[in-house]
């Protein structure tokens, strides 16, 4: 049928305009029925009404020779760093939109799209400033990204300022069948959760007749009841003390301390995959002739698993089972149980998956056996700098030299003189860093075909705005795999990263669906949300835990405790006064808050951050008694001489350790800079805004690349001895001693000690070279030789019975069986970092009991810290109403911040 504009060609019609209802065909669609009568569901997928809030929308928008061979050298600071590896914090990153309401609307436009539409389908709603026809515009695609039609002129008209000013998101479902002209929709609002800015959102959107007045009083009483959910923990409290230089024993030191078991309860991953009797049925592979570790029994399941889920196949049609949400109805045609979303032809299924076993169980060979028995091609394994060389290790140690797959370390600025013969290699590891490094520049990674992909500690990628996410999403591979101990790290959230790496289909792998037919839903108890989420980890993630009895890793128990610790008098004194200071602080910041001026909640952060080093020793804060900001405060662009970037480092770093967000994506910042202008920044997101208009977002200072300051890197032990006052003593250190000289006394037995600072492991080996003690060190500062070297001492030399580790460097990757007790000298806001720091002594191949300190200043920050992480673990354990996280991530640290000082 002739276009009715005028005398316009077809390629000029304006399609974002409705076409005259005079025109319209004799049948009209058939539509679902609105709230309040009987609704008609897609396959999977519950319909909204005006008492269930529709799922939220996101938090932010985002569309070879034989043997081994090793490329190592020195590499520039940015080809080795490692995204989220490092980090010690976990973000908070709950919705910050709530639901407004509802209106029915219509696509038009149709006839000139071919855009698959199915009743009940989710659907993108994206702006077309560009539009030439209308800068209103908005266009609908289909979940795959085809285009089905526009919004209507009058509607987009309405609803293109609240977009542009990003007041409000909106998500949409198809409320009937596509006709000729258009198709009915239903079009979901979502503003902010502040009172006064909703007060004002809700006034503009009834006068622009958007939402009625009912409907927005209903739904903002129903988002006041879920705010006013709140869940805490509280810890128990115990004194310890012994007179100095007082000799006491282990059990001495147990009765003084709190035993506890800080991981009781299920964890997030587990209330989603196959529960413990469906594990311990799966089918067995083969002992594989070419690896010659045998096997246990649940290892054998785990590689038949793995195998079958390189070659997945749709179910038969008019079956109740789904693969990868994939449903066929009678007729044949493909159904996805998430969106709706319906096909004639058979969509592309991914081939991997994720092993999500606990720390210890044998994934790295499980992987390997998967390797050699998976046929002919090479495999890219993508891990920490840490743990690169555990891969080579560990192929040599398992598998029959004869069968053994040649390995590639693909990492340093060596590594050119072999990319052309990557693919003779059987097996080729690289670092996220050197991934990242390579993906900018297209290099030779990227122009491989690899037969599978494996990302080691795959939770690295959890935040798909990395470099190091988007970098493993643009290799090229048959199979995809993702190895992690913690999937789910803070919150569902984070698996969609590692789906769209798996390169799931259906409209799920896009942020906004995830979001719409997941993440929302399920932090409202949506029954459907969670049985979905369930039925796709069921089918893609494999999770088994040491303590199920299936497993039968017989592994010795494991004993933690709390030891608490008593300041000495001057201790107290210095403490008391930087608590005055930071209290003092905080109390400023807030009240100039309340009064609308600009405070620097930088300087409580600092502060905070000295009361926690006070805890371990004073030395570890004597350069900053004054504020590191105030040297640069009468500036507002500050010139980068080494002072000013040292100064500005420091800043950094606080930004790092409090959790601050990102302005640009809101996100908590990874691989993060500091500005000339003193604002911090993920560095991909200010290098985006540089591109575009070289100002800095927040003060519209003239900005370039080379005005970013990049996080300093840890110090080696030789740098900070000429800093430090190693001399003196401390009572945490004093504590420490004391548990070394008991737990040493047991003949075998070693230690290793876990501290974020790398200052304060240079205080403790100043005392350790006192008492006559032999250690050995690992931290970033140190390279994979020189790490190496260190395992190797820990692990074949009988007088090198202690550990000092940077826990950013030691909690991913390593075995660290051949000790059996550890001590957690310090504590921060992110329990996960120290769980995995643990779990790297306590694992499969440990035979020995296992104990854990935690040493905690009695009556500090420290103790609240505790409280704090029981909260987070709950968090986490509390599979999906996430109560807590309607708040935004400031306002969440904020109110940490405040218990810490109360």
């Amino acid at each position: 049928m002739p276009p009715r504009r005028g005398k316009r060609q077809r390629d000029v019609i304006d399609l974002t305009a409705s076409d005259p209802d005079d025109a319209r065909p004799a049948k009209s669609p058939r539509h679902l029925s609105t709230p309040g009568s009987s609704q008609a569901s897609g396959p999977g997928f519950s319909q909204p009404s005006s008492s269930a809030p529709f799922p939220a929308p996101p938090s932010s928008s985002a569309p070879g020779p034989s043997g081994s061979q090793h490329l190592l050298s020195v590499l520039p600071a940015d080809d080795d760093f490692e995204p989220s590896t490092q980090e010690l914090t976990q973000r908070d990153d709950g919705p910050p939109f709530e639901h407004y309401g509802y209106f029915e609307s219509k696509i038009v436009g149709v006839r000139y799209y071919n855009g698959v539409a199915t009743v009940g389908e989710l659907v993108l709603c994206t702006r077309e400033p560009d539009n030439q026809y209308d800068s209103n515009a908005i266009r609908v695609d289909n979940v795959m990204g085809r285009q089905i039609g526009h919004i209507p002129r009058a509607v987009a008209e309405k609803l293109a300022p609240y977009l542009d000013s990003g007041e409000i998101t909106m998500e949409a479902i198809l409320t009937g069948e596509k006709g000729y002209y258009d198709c009915p929709i239903r079009i979901h609002l979502y503003g902010s959760s502040l009172p006064l800015a909703r007060a004002g959102l809700e006034e503009r959107l009834k006068r622009d007749k958007l939402i009625k007045a009912t409907l927005l009083k209903q739904t903002r009483k129903e988002n006041d009841l879920q705010r006013r959910q709140a869940m805490g923990l509280k810890s128990g409290r115990g004194t310890a003390g012994f007179q100095d230089g007082e000799e006491v024993s282990l059990e001495e030191l147990a009765q003084a301390s709190q035993a506890v078991n800080l991981r009781a309860g299920a964890d997030m991953a587990q209330t989603l995959v196959m529960d413990e009797g469906q594990l311990s049925k799966l089918p067995q592979a083969e002992q594989p002739e070419k690896v010659s570790a045998k096997l246990l029994p649940y290892q054998l399941q785990g590689l038949a698993w793995l195998q079958a889920k390189e070659k997945p196949a749709f179910p038969e049609p008019g079956s109740a089972e789904s693969v990868q949400l994939w449903k066929r109805d009678a007729k044949g045609r493909y159904v996805n149980i998430a969106t709706n979303f319906t096909v004639a032809s058979p969509p592309a299924l991914l081939s991997g998956g994720i092993l999500a076993d606990d720390m210890g169980l044998g994934k790295t060979l499980q992987i390997i056996s998967l390797i050699v028995t998976g046929g002919k091609g090479s495999t890219l394994i993508v891990a920490p700098v840490s743990v690169m060389s555990n891969w080579e290790q560990q192929i040599k140690r398992h598998v029959h030299e004869e069968h053994a797959p040649t390995v590639l370390i693909y990492h340093g600025a060596g590594r050119q003189a072999s990319a052309r013969s990557l693919k003779t290699f059987g097996v080729v590891v690289t670092s996220y860093g050197t991934l990242s490094s390579e993906s900018a520049a297209n290099g030779p990674l990227f122009k491989m075909d690899w037969r599978r992909v494996v990302l080691d500690e795959g939770h690295t990628i959890r935040n798909a705005k990395t470099k190091a996410a988007e970098a493993a999403c643009g290799l090229k591979a048959q199979s995809r795999w993702v190895l992690t101990g913690t999937p789910i790290v803070n919150n569902i959230k984070d698996l969609h990263s590692l789906l769209k790496f798996l390169r799931i289909t259906g409209g799920i792998e896009q942020p906004d669906i995830f979001n719409a037919a997941i993440a929302r839903p399920l932090s409202y108890g949506d029954v459907n949300a969670e049985a979905l989420l369930q039925t796709l980890m069921r089918d893609l993630c494999l999770r088994r835990r040491k303590d199920m009895k299936f497993v039968d890793l017989k592994l010795p128990p494991k004993t933690e405790y709390i030891h608490r610790i008593a300041f000495w008098p001057d201790e107290k004194k210095r403490y008391e006064a930087l608590l005055s200071e930071a209290k003092g602080a905080l109390k400023e910041y807030q009240e100039r808050s309340k009064l609308g001026q600009k405070g620097r909640f930088q300087g409580v952060l600092e502060r905070l951050l000295r009361l926690r080093q006070t805890c371990n020793h004073w030395t570890l804060c004597r350069d900053r008694i004054t504020d590191l900001m105030s040297l640069l405060e009468d500036q507002d662009v500050v010139p980068l001489n080494d002072k000013n970037r040292a100064l500005l480092q420091q800043a950094l770093q606080l930004v790092l350790e409090s959790q601050e967000e990102c302005p640009v994506c809101m996100e908590t910042m990874t691989d993060a800079v500091i500005t000339h202008c003193k604002h911090s920044f993920c560095k991909p997101c200010i290098a985006k805004v540089i591109d575009i208009q070289h100002k800095c977002p927040l003060c519209r200072a003239e900005l370039a690349e080379d005005k970013l300051v990049e996080p300093a890197p840890e110090h080696s032990a030789e740098e900070e001895l000429q800093e430090l006052d190693q001399e003196t003593k401390s009572s945490k250190t004093e504590a420490l001693l004391k548990i070394l000289q008991a737990t040493l006394k047991n003949q075998g037995s070693k230690v290793i000690i876990f501290s974020q600072w790398t200052s304060f492991l240079t205080v403790i080996q100043r005392q350790l070279d006192e008492a006559g003690y032999t250690y050995t060190r690992i931290d970033g500062s140190m390279n994979t030789a020189q790490r190496d070297a260190a395992m190797r001492a820990l692990d074949t030399d009988p007088e090198t019975r202690i550990m000092l580790a940077s826990l950013g460097v030691c909690s991913v990757g390593l075995n660290l069986v051949a000790a059996d007790t550890v001590v957690l000298a310090d504590s921060w806001w992110a329990p996960a970092i120290e769980d995995q720091a643990v779990d790297r002594v306590h694992r499969l191949g440990q035979t020995r009991p296992t104990t854990v300190w935690r040493l905690v200043m009695e009556g500090t920050v420290e103790e609240r810290v505790l409280d704090i992480q029981g909260e987070k673990r709950e968090l986490v354990s509390k599979a999906f109403q996430e109560k807590g996280k309607q708040k935004k991530a400031k306002e969440t640290r904020m109110a940490d911040v405040l218990k810490l000082l109360a």
